[in-house]
């Protein structure tokens, strides 16, 4: 009876130092995406916002979220992995406000996409422009733009990740 005592003992101590070793576990746990439904795509094959700047249909991205986060027509830039921009042309309707929906559907590496004013300085988007690892989406509210092109790259991959975002 003793025997077995120490040994449950000795077994609680070893087990007890393992857990708090300090060392990262050798495992890490990633809850599954949710399941929530994607929005429909965009009715515009190219990524280029809904006819004269208006508010996209009902039924479509736009009318999807809240009013706090849509705004206007919604624009759609999507990357499917770390070479390039799948959407590297969008457009929108000058001084409108817009949603711009950046769609990263790469698993491989994180991307974020900013956008820059002609002069070179970027442009204040509103919402969370850290990279993030997809496939998951973010939505930013655009404010007016004057009529003109503005660049747009990732920062994670600023030379490999381009496009043009035409404000017309």
């Amino acid at each position: 009876m003793r025997y077995a005592r120490l040994v449950v003992a000795f077994v609680s101590v070893v087990a007890l130092a393992g857990c708090s070793s300090g060392a990262a576990p050798a495992w890490t746990y990633a809850a599954a995406p949710p399941a929530t439904p994607r929005p429909p795509a965009s009715a515009s094959p190219s990524g280029s916002a809904a006819p004269s700047g208006s508010a996209a249909p009902s039924g479509s991205a736009a009318a999807s979220g809240s009013p706090a986060t849509e705004v206007g027509a919604t624009v759609t830039i999507v990357a499917t992995d770390a070479t390039k921009f799948d959407t590297p042309a969008i457009e929108t309707a000058k001084d409108k406000p817009f949603t711009l929906v950046f769609d990263n559907k790469d698993a491989t590496a994180p991307h974020n996409v900013v956008v820059m004013k002609p002069d070179g300085s970027q442009i204040q988007m509103g919402g969370d422009t850290t990279p993030f690892t997809g496939p998951a989406e973010r939505r930013y509210t655009m404010p007016g733009l004057p009529a003109g092109s503005y660049p747009f790259h990732c920062q994670v991959h600023p030379v490999a990740m381009t496009g043009t975002l035409t404000v017309k």
